[in-house]
Order: C-alpha cells, then structure tokens, then sequence
C-alpha cells in the first residue's frame, strides 16, 4: 500500500507531507515524496553554460527531497522520488500509475487562512482529473500534535456515487481502526434524490431521518459487532453552518465523495463539497466515482 505525498519545499509541501505521515502510520503505508519539476526551456543567464540548468534545480530538489524523507518519523516507511513534467499534477498522476499508488495528498495553497483549505491550481487540476482518492491538507496541517487519524467523519447525501463513498469510508476506517462518523446531508440538500415536491420541512427532515438510519444499518452490516459509529444529520441553514456546528478534532479526516457530473473512476469536487471545503477545519479525502461499489480503503 503506497501513498503519494506532492511535494515543494515549502509550508503548504510540509502541510501535505505531515497529513501523509498521519495517514501513512494510520493505514500502515509506505509513503512515496514526489517533487514533479517544469523540464527547462532558457538556461538562465547566471548558469553557467558547461552547467545544464535541470541538473542544477534537480540537485537542489534531491537536497530538498532528503530534508523532507528526514522529517518523517522513522517508525514510517519512505521513499523519494523525482521526476519533470510541465504540470505538476499531471506530473503526480504518472507517479501514481508508475508507483501503483492508492491516493494522492497535498496540502492548501499559500494564500490561505490557518487551518482553513484554499485550494490552487495543483489542488484543482487534480479534482478535476485524478483517477485515485485527493487528501486535501488545510494551512497549518505541519502544526498539528496528532501523529495518526483520530476518527474519520463521512458526509454523504443520496446522489450517484454516495454507495462508494461510504463503503470507502467504513473499509477505511476498519483499517485503521478508528470510530466512524456518519454526517447526513440529505436535509440540506434540495436536490437530493429522496425529496418531494410536496416536502414540508419536518418531512423533509423525516427523509433525512430515514436515510439516516438506513446508512447506518448498512455501515454496521460491514463492520464487526461493537465497531464504534455514529451517524448525525447535518442541521443548519446551510451546508457552511451545519459544518461549523459539528465537533471537529485534531487528527480527524472528512471523506466525501465526487460530483455526479465526474466521469466514472474519475474525480469532479461538487458544489456541496466545495462548501464544505471553505469551512471544513480538518483534512477532506475526495473519493472519485467508480463504476462499482467494492468497498476498498482510500481506493
């Protein structure tokens, strides 16, 4: 089991390397360091010219590269790896096929709140493309005193696709061995699939209730007897204040899965994850949409 952690040499690199660490201990994975580099097009004019410029910033990545294997607790299986292509996300996506790696993680864009996501052009490319599971580290991940996965909460509505985030989230969990939470979103969400046009609010909240209670029966069907789980129903004005309102903890993990508009296997972050994602204090797994539903962790 392998996990791909993109790094740069920099906070939001160590946000995501020290999210990796957590998740590599907590699933008992190897962690591959990948640093994917623009391939040179000028030579600068302060190389100098016996010198190939990629040979230059390559060297100064290996350093970066051994400082960063060097961070990881010892108790945590790592590797490094180097490699160029002209976009960094694409770059990491080739490793994950090479390195036959089951997620990818990387951390906030530099220009976020502490402890909050902020998602850049890597971040995007990647929700927008990967075939495997994106763990997203908010701004500040580097600080955090947990050296494993505390509990991992899955938010789930009744769009296509919620069947595997939840099986991915009851087979990781067990994994890892730690509780799992059930968030309901159903009440919050106009378009799901069990709403009726003749919906008061407490019947709405009545199907939210329903499904709840459904997710639930199906989670304990495939955990072992005494598996600590919960499940809520999500409750607020909206999917921003319902976030807000849940108990969040150092070393928990938010899971959720792709849009309905992703291709299958494919990722596609939905507008209900995204509002979730500017609020959300604690690291989100995407899972993408598969074609099937074999519960598999991170995968």
């Amino acid at each position: 089991m392998r996990l791909i952690v993109g790094y740069l040499a920099t906070p939001s690199g160590k946000d995501g390397l020290v999210l990796g660490a957590q998740l590599a201990r907590s699933l008992g994975a190897q962690l591959d360091i990948c640093m994917v580099l623009p391939p040179d097009r000028t030579l600068p004019a302060k190389v100098p010219s016996e010198a190939g410029y990629d040979d230059i910033l390559a060297a100064r990545a290996h350093d970066w590269l051994a400082e960063a294997k060097a961070s990881v607790p010892e108790d945590i299986q790592v590797k490094v790896h180097l490699s160029f292509h002209e976009s960094f996300a694409q770059g990491l996506l080739d490793e994950v096929d090479r390195l036959s790696a089951l997620a990818i993680v990387v951390g906030a864009s530099g220009d976020g709140l502490l402890g909050r996501h902020a998602i850049g052009s890597v971040s995007t490319e990647l929700l927008h493309s990967a075939h495997v599971p994106v763990a997203l580290a908010p701004r500040g991940t580097r600080h955090s005193a947990a050296t494993a996965i505390r509990e991992v909460t899955c938010a789930l509505g009744t769009r296509v696709g919620a069947d595997v985030v939840l099986s991915t989230a009851v087979r990781t969990s067990e994994l890892m061995q730690v509780p799992l939470r059930l968030v309901s979103l159903v009440a919050l969400d106009p378009q799901n699939d069990l709403r009726d046009h003749r919906d008061t609010a407490e019947s709405a909240r009545e199907r939210a209730r329903n499904h709840a209670q459904d997710t639930l029966d199906i989670a304990r069907a495939a955990l072992p007897a005494e598996f600590p789980i919960e499940v809520i129903i999500a409750d607020g004005s909206t999917v921003e204040s319902a976030v807000r309102q849940l108990d969040w903890q150092d070393g928990d993990l938010a899971m959720v899965g792709s849009s309905r508009l992703a291709q299958p296997r494919k990722l596609f972050l939905g507008s209900t994850a995204a509002k979730m994602l500017r609020v959300l204090p604690v690291p989100m797994v995407v899972v993408p949409k598969h074609e099937f539903t074999q519960p598999e962790a991170l995968s």
